[in-house]
């Protein structure tokens, strides 16, 4: 058997530094590793080199490394460690990351990491948790570039000088400027600092800063993002106190990670899946979709049955319940995607019902007919039978006009009643257009049964 060296197997030499306790070996070797190869060698260790290789990490390069993981399985790699270890590590982190990891742990792990945390940090935290996770609230950071607005030119030029701050922190943000009671009061753009002379107060130079509110949603930052070409916007309460900075690369993560879990959510995988998490938890998650989609194809399956003897004396008939159950399927799906878009951009909202289906009705229409004559000429092709184009055209025309109003209408109303529409638009459409597509084609040719059946 051929050997299998470290270089193939990363992880197997993470678990030989972590034991060894080489916290330099281990920074060194992820120095090495790309972002994604550091995350896959992480993840393929037990639980119990996971844990031992963050508590031999500094706690910088433990909070690197985590920053990296998906949420839910970052939450369950600092749920498992001491309380005392893991507010080490999340004290490197930026306070929004700091907050997603903690809003993901139970209760109880949660609060004895906080108490392990410094004060003010905890502090903020508990704050930021309390924040819809994609509005302004949740996606700030409490990191703010800030300063009296007593200060000069020169305070801040010197700060930036010294090298005791942490810019990166900052995320490139400009120097704010608040009063005595922390309200906003303006901004400075760096070239202004520049060109201006040490002793020039900063109020002088600062503009009225752009700012949103913590309640403002993903869409709106979106939109706040495109418009303007900042690297962050501060956000403000109702007294206009400064409570941090958002920044654009937090908002366009925060937009791919929800497109990402929609798009998973569509296939009935509901939260982070990856096949590091113990097998009995995907299962259950996936089954919990799979088996409420058994019983929704056992109840369409019954309409097959209702015409047991129209498909008995015309069996050509089973050839075509697929297809136009399928086809009818594909057009609502493109409702779907199109409707859960406008509501994720907050141009749909669950009042315009009417109006979509009537959009949609026009669509389906045209694609319903052009779609049911080319499934009717390939019928009457195959049989020589032209009341069997009939029939299957007509029948997918229909149904294409119905899949399409469901597809467009239902993501709406499932909305206006607190269900996600990602997850449940799917199954419904599913289950209505294979019903009333078993129905339409079986009780046209049942209708007809003498024409399909003459020789």
């Amino acid at each position: 058997m051929a050997e299998i060296h470290t270089e193939d197997r990363p992880w197997e030499r993470l678990r030989e530094l972590a034991n060894a306790g080489d916290s330099r070996g281990l920074h060194a070797l992820l120095d090495e590793f790309s972002t994604s190869d550091a995350v896959r060698a992480l993840l393929r260790l037990s639980p119990e080199d996971q844990d031992k290789l963050l508590t031999t990490l500094l706690p910088s390069d433990a909070a690197e490394l985590i920053d990296d993981v998906p949420d839910e399985q970052a939450a369950d790699l600092v749920e498992r460690l001491p309380a005392a270890e893991a507010a080490s590590i999340l004290e490197e982190l930026d306070s929004d990351d700091q907050a997603d990891l903690i809003a993901d742990i139970e209760a109880e792990e949660a609060e004895a990491i906080l108490a392990e945390m410094a004060p003010e940090a905890a502090k903020d935290v508990r704050r930021l948790v309390e924040y819809d996770p994609l509005s302004a609230g949740g996606l700030m950071m409490t990191e703010v570039f800030v300063f009296q607005d007593r200060s000069l030119v020169g305070d801040v030029l010197d700060q930036v000088t010294s090298g005791s701050v942490d810019f990166e922190r900052y995320r490139g943000q400009h120097p704010y400027i608040v009063s005595a009671n922390d309200e906003l009061v303006g901004v400075v753009s760096l070239r202004s600092l520049l060109l201006s002379n040490h002793q020039t107060p900063l109020t002088a130079i600062m503009t009225p800063p752009r700012q949103v509110a913590p309640d403002a949603t993903l869409e709106a930052l979106e939109d706040f993002f495109h418009e303007h070409p900042f690297l962050g916007v501060p956000v403000v309460d109702e007294a206009n106190t400064l409570l941090g900075v958002v920044s654009r690369a937090a908002v366009a993560e925060a937009a791919l990670e929800r497109a990402d879990a929609d798009q998973l959510k569509v296939q009935g995988i509901v939260g982070d899946e990856l096949r590091s998490m113990p097998v009995l938890a995907r299962a259950r998650r996936r089954l919990s979709w799979l088996s409420i989609n058994i019983v929704l194809n056992i109840i369409a399956a019954s309409v097959i049955a209702m015409y047991e003897e129209t498909l008995a004396a015309m069996i050509a008939l089973a050839v075509f319940l697929p297809i136009v159950s399928d086809m009818s399927g594909c057009s609502g799906n493109q409702a779907v995607a199109v409707s859960l878009r406008e509501l994720t951009l907050g141009i749909a909202k669950p009042i315009d019902v009417g109006l979509v289906w009537l959009k949609e009705v026009g669509v389906g229409l045209i694609n319903g007919l052009a779609l049911g004559l080319l499934l009717a000429i390939a019928a009457w092709a195959w049989k020589g039978n032209p009341a069997l184009g009939l029939v299957v055209g007509g029948a997918l025309a229909a149904n294409t006009v119905v899949a399409v109003s469901i597809g467009g209408t239902v993501p709406l109303i499932l909305k206006r009643f607190g269900v996600d529409p990602a997850v449940a638009s799917g199954p419904i459409l599913t289950t209505v257009t294979d019903m009333v597509g078993f129905f339409l084609v079986l009780s046209f040719a049942a209708a007809m049964l003498p024409l399909l059946t003459a020789a």
